[in-house]
């Protein structure tokens, strides 16, 4: 029973956080000039929206994850006019970096929310922590709801910021790549990582990265979280 609401903690948390990402991507995108995901209607924080577009992404492979691993991975997507992409590398750049730091936003929110528990005396830092107990409640019932649906929160959009980040196609750390480029050998760029093979060998290059530099990065975040001390 417990692992049944703990996964379904993770699923409200993954398709918040999903949602709010694929959102940032395409109110991004309308507002630089591209109506694409605006006409198709997924400048929504309805998750039905985003479900129908990407079944997969937002239902099964997060539910199979879970179970497999006691964590919770997936995807949405976003759709965009590629010649505007095209035309416009930079602003399209600034519309891939929309996902990451809409992760970042609720990063932060997240760890607000934490110290603002502990400053009201309902929550405290736990002696060991993982992904979903980086806080817990002083006093059983509601509040450890609440303790580990900010764990969950920090660490999942943790997870998605980091990942996302990596610099390989088709993740949006390659989408930003020509932010830092002239327009010419932006669109360079944005050809070359167009071909659906760099797509496939990114995301297993990524994923493999992720899984050797998450478990050294994540401490990092955790004692930033609580400044000053020294969880490993």
């Amino acid at each position: 029973m417990k692992e049944l609401s703990d996964g379904i903690l993770w699923y409200v948390v993954f398709l918040l956080s999903t949602v709010f990402h694929e959102f940032a991507h395409a109110f991004t995108a309308m507002k630089m000039g591209d109506l694409t995901a605006y006409e198709s209607g997924q400048v929504s924080l309805n998750p039905i929206t985003h479900m129908k577009r990407e079944p997969w992404g937002t239902i099964i492979i997060p539910i199979v994850s879970f179970a497999l691993g006691g964590w919770m991975i997936g995807w949405a997507s976003t759709p965009y006019d590629r010649n505007w992409a095209y035309t416009h590398p930079k602003k399209s750049a600034a519309m891939a970096a929309a996902g990451p730091i809409s992760n970042f936003t609720l990063i932060l929110l997240s760890a607000a929310l934490i110290h603002l528990g502990i400053v009201l005396g309902y929550l405290h830092a736990p002696q060991t922590l993982w992904l979903s107990s980086i806080v817990e409640a002083n006093n059983p019932g509601f509040l450890e709801i609440v303790a580990k649906l900010l764990s969950v929160m920090f660490s999942l959009n943790l997870i998605l910021f980091i990942f996302n980040l990596i610099p390989l196609p088709p993740l949006d750390g390659s989408g930003m790549i020509p932010m830092y480029l002239n327009e010419e050998y932006g669109r360079k760029y944005m050809n070359l990582v167009s071909h659906g093979a760099f797509s496939l060998i990114g995301i297993l290059i990524a994923w493999k990265l992720f899984d050797i530099f998450f478990m050294k990065i994540y401490p990092v975040f955790i004692n930033i979280l609580y400044f000053g001390s020294n969880y490993h």
